[in-house]
């Protein structure tokens, strides 16, 4: 029978039972098998997207306690989200496995200051930041600085960023400058808020997310005794998405190994996309040489797509320049035959858009979930246009990466309306005739689905929990109505939400983790995908090739690439597609290495009108930005500028969506930019 790499499987024994063992390497492939049984050591998982790393990295810490090896308290398994260190916890306890401590690595944190705070800091946890835009606005009023929402966010931005890569504010104009950032004010007076801000919390006695992890690692590196309680609990480390772990969490990680070498990492050096966060995948490429008798495995059998969306991803990342350290993966694929990926050109976004939608509905009528559907972009401002195609389609759609499921206003009142259902009890057999007659109560109709909108939206919310209740009953008949209300509260504090009927729309970076069936990887065209303001640095320009990598493998069956030669009908000058496309688009060779192909070239070749309009904008740059006593780049950087030269804007809106153009430099320049690109 086919098994999927992340198929459950039960074992049963308890720990310490050699039979419970190896039943639980009994279902694994022999790569997955080596790595479940490396259980000593320091080891290191290249796991490639569709390999099943979960099930791995499960099964081992199971077979780790089967054994002997692990006694199941002195784990700790750390993740980035709530809703993965929920999943190995199921997981674990499906293998037999109980009391191992999967938590993120802020759970872990908290858990283990709140104890130690009054030994360390003198007194009670102190409370956490709640808004940190407030105290951030607050910081920058007193610096004399003028802000909106927009740059209020941006500043928080770079200060999460300076604080994860332990960057003071002392240092951080050179560290800055060095990571290419973009601040949004120059760089001094990002230091000058960042400073005022950390004053401002310990004014307030307060602490940040980022101190969580800074001052429980300072209580281990400051606090023998805290160090030795510590590591005498935690034992032996599980680490998740390596290669998505900043300078502050490998500070704390290395506060809890404290010298040892007992630590297993998980990650896929293919998918290192978080470097704008502060994420430093040196740590998984140079895991080697820090620990040069560390077993590594790599699992490369892809479980997950078709052979023909694998050949593909290993053609693209083919193309990438070699990296030092760890060595590469090649996935190989493992499911039937399927479709060969699509190419589509097209003369402009809506049409492009339009193309989209009609083929999603046709997937949709011939029996595809909505569901199973994704069209993903490289910026948030693209999504827009296929909203409306898709409404204007009959296709319903949902937003990843909007607000939380459990913090819908309806779905909030739906589940405190459930809560007093399940107060007066509940018959074990009628569960979703009983969920049904509660939403009714909300106005709620199952087979009157409104058009689109707000309502859709609403709908579509209450609809998902109508369909877990059903996924409930078909699992176990007997389930009740307070048992799925404590299932709603459990999916709540994991941040699980169910699934809505509707094609996914998401940005590339929203997209990791997740999978659908059929996948639209749309708007392929330079300057998006890369966006640019990675032209100017080769590594940045990769990172975006491994965007789309990530994008590309997010498919099961069916994947369609697209790009438009214009953003609006009747535009003349032609955008090229993205360079990642080359050579793979049927007919294409390679393209030269990106850093032949960086934006300082790009400049000097612009050529015509758009050639003049960029001259034009420098020029207005340059007064414009010493008027305001600022460095050019704080009005727009070259690479925006170049954007705008080429797509010659005529409206608000048609300059909303280029890159680099946020909603307050729409406030303070917007006017300007479009007079000077019309001459």
């Amino acid at each position: 029978m086919p098994r999927t790499a992340d198929a459950p499987l039960v074992v049963p024994g308890s720990p310490g039972n050699p039979s419970g063992a190896e039943a639980v390497l009994a279902g694994l492939d022999e790569e997955q098998r080596t790595a479940a049984s490396e259980v000593t050591g320091p080891v290191c998982i290249l796991a490639g997207a569709g390999t099943g790393k979960t099930r791995t990295i499960t099964h081992r810490i199971a077979y780790g306690v089967h054994t002997g090896a692990f006694v199941p308290e002195q784990v700790l398994a750390v993740t980035f989200t709530a809703r993965a260190a929920g999943e190995l916890r199921t997981r674990l306890a499906g293998l037999g496995v109980g009391g191992v401590q999967a938590r993120t690595f802020h759970a872990a944190a908290m858990r283990q200051l709140r104890y130690f705070a009054p030994r360390v800091l003198g007194g009670p946890l102190p409370p956490l930041v709640e808004n940190k835009l407030r105290v951030v606005a607050s910081a920058a009023t007193r610096n004399r600085l003028t802000t909106d929402r927009t740059s209020l966010r941006d500043l928080a931005s770079e200060i999460e960023w300076a604080k994860t890569t332990l960057a003071t504010p002392e240092d951080y104009p050179a560290r800055a400058a060095a990571a290419g950032r973009e601040p949004p004010f120059d760089a001094e007076t990002v230091a000058r808020v960042y400073a005022s801000y950390e004053t401002a919390k310990q004014r307030d006695g307060a602490l940040d997310f980022e101190d969580l992890l800074l001052v429980t690692a300072f209580a281990l590196e400051e606090h023998p005794d805290v160090a030795r309680q510590v590591r005498a609990q935690y034992r032996h480390f599980v680490v998740d998405e390596y290669q998505d772990v900043n300078p502050l969490q490998q500070r704390l990680l290395d506060a809890w190994l404290g010298g040892r070498a007992d630590v297993c990492v998980v990650g896929d050096p293919n998918q290192t996309i978080y470097s704008f966060t502060g994420a430093d995948p040196d740590h998984l490429l140079g895991f080697a040489d820090r620990y040069p008798d560390a077993a590594v495995v790599k699992l490369e059998r892809d479980y997950r797509s078709t052979p023909q969306v694998v050949a593909l991803a290993n053609k693209l990342i083919g193309q990438a320049p070699p990296r030092r350290g760890l060595p590469g993966l090649r996935l190989l694929g493992q499911r039937p035959e399927g479709p060969a990926p699509r190419f589509f050109e097209h003369p402009d976004e809506p049409t492009e858009a339009a193309a989209v939608a009609q083929a999603c509905r046709a997937l949709v009528e011939a029996g595809t979930p909505a569901s199973e559907i994704a069209v993903l972009f490289r910026i948030n401002a693209q999504s827009q246009v296929y909203e409306s195609a898709l409404a204007d389609a009959g296709v319903p759609y949902v937003l990843k990466g909007g607000e939380r499921f459990f913090e819908r206003p309806e779905v909030r009142e739906a589940v405190v309306l459930l809560r007093g259902a399940a107060a007066g009890g509940s018959d074990p057999g009628a569960l979703v005739p009983t969920v049904r007659d509660v939403l009714a109560s909300t106005g709620w109709v199952e087979h009157r689905p409104p058009a689109g909108g707000a309502a859709r939206d609403r709908w579509q919310s209450l609809a998902a929990l109508v369909d877990l209740a059903v996924d409930l009953v078909a699992e176990d008949p007997t389930t009740d109505l307070p048992r799925f209300v404590a299932h709603l509260a459990g999916r709540a504090d994991a941040q699980h939400a169910p699934t809505v009927q509707g094609v996914t729309l998401a940005s590339m970076h929203a997209a990791k983790g997740l999978e659908w069936d059929a996948v639209f990887v749309v708007g392929l065209v330079d300057g998006v995908l890369p966006i640019a303001q990675s032209l100017s640095r080769p590594e940045a320009v990769e990172e975006e090739r491994r965007l789309l990598y990530v994008a590309v493998t997010r498919a099961r069956e069916q994947l369609t690439l697209s790009w438009s030669l214009v953003r609006n009908p009747g535009a003349k000058r032609a955008r090229p597609r993205s360079r990642f496309l080359d050579g793979l688009v049927p007919g294409s060779t390679p393209t030269a290495p990106p850093p032949q192909r960086k934006a300082k070239k790009a400049k000097v070749v612009l050529e015509g009108e758009a050639g003049e309009i960029f001259e034009r904008l420098r020029a207005w740059r340059s007064s414009t930005a010493q008027a305001a006593s600022v460095p050019a780049y704080v009005v727009f950087s070259d690479a925006t500028l170049q954007a705008i030269a080429e797509a010659k804007p005529t409206s608000v809106r048609e300059l909303s969506g280029l890159p680099g153009v946020g909603a307050r430099k729409l406030e303070m320049y917007a006017e300007d930019v479009l007079a000077t690109v019309g001459g």
